[in-house]
């Protein structure tokens, strides 16, 4: 890295908390380079896509929390080195998401290189059983990832770094002049963790904080735990933390503004759960409570609550699906016929399959996105050879992704309309990607994409 960078990033993370400026910078590898950032004299800091804490312990090595993807573990490893705080002796995963574990590797080659102990790796007990089932579930996993992110040759990794060390609910790790407060809470998986080094006033949240609307509600992955999650950030509160370095996003600098922004995500979450209880009480249908739950738009407008990875409707989605099960009280929806079978039938009843597209492409003339999306979605059941109906189906989706601001809601809606487009053109869905402005964007270099979630998420 070079010195300007290093020198400049103090002052970026200011501009980014004022909303002065964005993450693109950070996420995009401006700060990333061959040197740490010294964020104090013993805590330096790799700013990638998933950001890495390195933690000089005075006379027994490093400590790493977390170590980032296979994009930057060269990087990583060089930087570390760099560092002078001597060899990494722990590597604490704060949950096992794969562009959180896959910088390890470069040590433990080392390790062997040289004859030498590779890192102790230390991770909750949970995070053993993830990295099997990510074995056992790669294929699902590929799909899912390849339409979340729009990366059809993605292929889901089967090698991982197990843990050595791991623990239930909390653990102690003293390494030097250093205590490393190893905390489990269950929030965006069920194997997280965060971390508190007292002495250095030091809270490394992990996924817990991420610069986003909690990701507490992915539509395609595993239970999430939104209320737990709330209380981890009030008991992270409570730590009196002065310097906050998140799984992604920039560090937070100031007793002050660590409370401020653990305090306003921890509120984010519990009016969500509470709303969403209350209606489940009230005995209405999924339906109902998602459309009832009011979201405080003053949370939303805070720089790093903004709802572009994941969304606030997801979330009350999971909570359902936590608190209720996948019932949505619908009795249609019990036992339901096959989609195409009742695809079919609204389509006869309609005048054919392109009546109901053609009725699509008028609401969506109307701004009803979701309504247009339901009947371009009835007609392509209907008519799934039908390249007119395609051509339909293409453009509402295309319409919904523009309006999107989440990466999930986009990575959907672009998918499903290039899937729609590959037909009607005679294509594939790779290059019809390439037409979306996020596929645009990536060919052009200016967004980073890559394995960035797996079967239970990410940021």
């Amino acid at each position: 890295m070079t010195e300007h960078k290093a020198v400049d990033y103090p002052s970026y993370i200011d501009r980014v908390w004022r909303g002065e400026e964005t993450l693109l910078a950070h996420l995009s590898g401006a700060y990333t380079g061959d040197d740490l950032v010294r964020l104090r004299d013993r805590v330096g800091f790799f700013p990638a896509f998933s950001n890495v804490a390195v933690f000089d312990t005075g006379d027994d090595g490093v400590v790493l929390v977390d170590s980032g993807d296979f994009r930057t573990a060269q990087q990583l490893h060089t930087a570390v080195k760099r560092f002078g705080a001597g060899p990494v002796r722990s590597l604490v995963y704060t949950h096992g998401h794969v562009d959180h574990v896959f910088g390890v590797f470069p040590f433990d080659q080392e390790a062997a290189a040289t004859g030498t102990d590779r890192p102790e790796v230390i991770a909750h007990e949970a995070v053993t059983a993830r990295f099997d089932r990510y074995v056992r579930t790669a294929g699902y996993n590929s799909w899912i990832n390849r339409k979340q992110f729009g990366v059809p040759s993605l292929e889901w990794p089967t090698t991982y770094r197990y843990p050595d060390t791991v623990y239930r609910d909390r653990l102690t790790v003293r390494r030097g002049t250093l205590t490393f407060e190893l905390i489990h809470a269950r929030g965006e998986t069920d194997d997280h963790a965060y971390v508190w080094i007292p002495e250095l006033k030091t809270l490394c949240t992990g996924d817990l904080f991420i610069w986003n609307t909690p990701n507490a509600g992915n539509p395609q992955k595993a239970q999430r735990y939104p209320e737990e999650w709330a209380r981890a950030l009030r008991a992270m509160q409570e730590l009196g933390a002065e310097l906050l370095l998140p799984g992604h996003g920039v560090p937070i600098v100031g007793k002050e503004r660590v409370h401020q922004a653990l305090d306003d995500t921890a509120r984010l979450l519990e009016t969500l759960c509470e709303q969403t209880r209350a209606l489940m009480n009230a005995g209405h249908r999924l339906d109902a409570v998602i459309h009832g739950v009011e979201v405080p738009q003053d949370l939303l407008a805070k720089p790093y609550l903004h709802p572009a990875y994941d969304e606030p409707e997801f979330v009350v989605r999971n909570l359902w699906r936590l608190w209720g099960g996948w019932y949505d009280q619908n009795p249609a929806n019990l036992k339901p016929a096959p989609e195409a079978a009742v695809a079919a039938e609204f389509a006869g009843q309609a005048g054919g399959a392109l009546k109901l597209a053609r009725r699509a492409t008028e609401l969506l003339a109307e701004g009803k996105l979701r309504l247009a999306a339901h009947l371009a979605e009835t007609a392509a059941l209907a008519a799934p050879t039908d390249t007119e109906v395609a051509r339909v189906r293409a453009e509402v989706y295309a319409h919904r992704a523009l309006k999107e601001t989440s990466t999930m809601a986009r990575g959907v809606f672009n998918w499903a309309s290039a899937e729609s487009a590959a037909l009607a053109r005679g294509t594939d869905v790779a290059t019809e990607l390439t037409r979306t402005p996020e596929g645009r964007r990536r060919a052009d270099g200016a967004i980073s994409v890559g394995v960035v979630d797996d079967e239970d998420g990410c940021c």
